[in-house]
């Protein structure tokens, strides 16, 4: 191209082509920004705008996430919001309040969820491979409660792995949240008090409003 060529003025066509080439690219800015929106929203309330204690909820953060093997399980956990309880059947009995209420908690929490409850599973974790108490099964069953009962896998391994990950940060006894893709991000201590399982509800609330990524509906 010549000097004198490079000294033309664009014409009006190519100035609209420019005009509608930049446009598109800011619409599509736009589109990229809003799809990512979500993600971007729960990590910054949760990893940069931290909870302090008590002060607005009730979880504590596991930082950085610990990822959950599937192998563990019977059941799968990928694409799922997973409450999550491990405790011996042998020891779960009616009178036994300490785990009854784990599981009583549980239940009402994916009930609290309301419209929401079915991005949420319930799993105890079966510690003793012992049968679960009818009683117990009654109020507790997969169909009405949505609790699914697991044991231990059974290969020595397995087993070390998965209680070695359950029992970090001495969390063993509390209920475990495991996020879809699986890996445990929060623990809550088991309580009967109505005002901290109104802040238990607002972790799960906020996490399911701003997270969706990775979650299956199926």
């Amino acid at each position: 191209m010549s000097d004198k060529e490079l000294l033309i003025p664009a014409s009006a066509d190519s100035v609209a082509i420019d005009t509608r080439t930049r446009r598109g690219r800011m619409q599509m800015l736009f589109l990229l920004l809003a799809c990512a929106a979500p993600v971007i929203a729960s990590y910054f309330a949760y990893y940069v705008i931290k909870p302090e204690g008590g002060k607005t909820n009730f979880g504590v953060l596991v930082q950085p996430a610990q990822d959950a093997n599937e192998a563990w399980f019977s059941v799968p956990l990928k694409g799922k919001w997973t409450l999550l309880v491990a405790r011996p059947a042998g020891d779960c009995q009616i009178k036994n309040e300490s785990c009854i209420e784990a599981l009583f908690l549980m239940r009402q929490l994916r009930v609290a969820m309301g419209r929401e409850s079915g991005r949420v599973q319930l799993l105890w974790v079966n510690l003793d491979g012992k049968p679960v108490d009818p009683e117990v099964a009654l109020a507790y069953d997969e169909k009405t409660a949505g609790l699914k009962v697991v044991n231990l896998p059974s290969d020595p391994k397995l087993k070390a792995e998965f209680q070695a990950w359950l029992d970090r940060e001495g969390a063993g006894k509390a209920i475990q949240l495991v996020d879809p893709s699986p890996a445990k991000m929060m623990y809550f201590p088991v309580t009967n008090s109505s005002k901290e399982f109104a802040n238990i509800k607002k972790d799960l609330e906020k996490l399911l409003r701003l997270n969706h990524k990775g979650e299956s509906l199926q």
